[in-house]
């Protein structure tokens, strides 16, 4: 089965179509809707089950402090500086072993990760 992902405004254009052409079900926010509130992409991500990525911290705060619902995972990229084609590169490396993100808030800086087990809530029946 296929990661279906929803890329923030934030992620490079230059990243998106790799991430199609591995396979991957991409909605990207910058083509579908720019200018969509955080809470209004998260719960985007969460209803269509979708693997959140991004460059915005403010996630953090929406699933954790705020306690709002969870997608099935967070992907937050913290490089410092990267070419626009790398975020692509860092989700595929990361997809390699996607049982280790899935329920996870993931914050990958382009070298190593750290991941924190989301909060879930149920969600339209679902957990």
């Amino acid at each position: 089965m296929s990661v279906r992902i929803l890329l923030n405004e934030n992620f490079p254009a230059p990243s998106v179509q790799p991430l199609r052409d591995a396979g991957l079900d991409v909605l990207a926010i910058a083509e579908s809707c720019p200018g969509m509130k955080d809470p209004e992409v998260l719960e985007l991500a969460v209803a269509e089950q979708r693997w959140l990525v991004t460059f915005d911290r403010d996630y953090g705060e929406l699933i954790f402090a705020r306690k709002n619902p969870a997608p099935p995972a967070v992907i937050l990229f913290r490089g410092a500086s990267y070419r626009p084609e790398e975020p692509a590169e860092w989700m595929l490396r990361l997809l390699q072993n996607r049982e280790e993100c899935l329920g996870k808030f993931v914050v990958f800086d382009g070298e190593t990760s750290r991941s924190r087990p989301l909060l879930r809530r149920i969600v339209h029946g679902q957990e």
